[in-house]
Formats: C-alpha cells, structure tokens, sequence
C-alpha cells in the first residue's frame, strides 16, 4: 500500500481523487501551498449506489489526529441532538422520481 501510495504522490495531478476499497473513503493528492510541500490526505464522502461521491468535496483528513478530533466531536450526544433539532426545521428533502431510461427499442 505505501508504495502505491508514494507512485500517487508523485506522479498523480493535483486534487485528483482515488477510491479505496472502503466504499465513501478516498485518497487526495493536494498542491503544494505556501510552504506546505505537495501531500496526500483522505476524503470521507459518502456514495451512492454507483459508488459515486455524493459531494463534490468530502471531509479532508489529513493526520490520525484529526481523525481523532472528528470522532470526539461525531461521537458528542449534543452534536446528534442539534443536527436531530435542524433537520426538524429545515424543509423535507424531495425524492427525485427516476424516470426510465429513453432506449429505443430495435
């Protein structure tokens, strides 16, 4: 795995995205900026059927320790609670209606 990991580094484009094995979990190559050398990070986005991304741009991990912190701060009651009370006042999300494929028929 490291090695795969040190080819990306080195040889992928900036901001390009791969996916792992684990569904929602990605590897980012991310520029170098100011005086932070070219470096990788993980993005936690979740996916759909597909396996595609559901946003455009997830949750960037860049250490073990700030995976750490988000998991203290998911694993707050408190946090569970606001998020329970603002998905009570916000509008109800709207199914799309898939329509079927326009295939014509031979």
């Amino acid at each position: 795995m490291e090695s795969r990991l040190a080819d990306f580094l080195k040889s992928g484009r900036d901001w390009e995205r791969k996916p792992t094995t684990v569904p929602g979990v990605f590897v980012l190559k991310m520029p170098p900026f100011r005086s932070s050398p070219t470096r990788l990070a993980v993005e936690l986005n979740p996916v759909d059927e597909a396996g595609r991304p559901t946003r455009k741009r997830g949750l960037l991990l860049r250490s073990s320790e700030e995976l750490a912190d988000y998991k203290k701060l998911m694993g707050d009651d408190r946090v569970v609670s606001l998020l329970k009370s603002i998905g009570e006042l916000g509008p109800k999300p709207v199914k799309k209606e898939e329509r079927a494929p326009d295939i014509i028929e031979i």
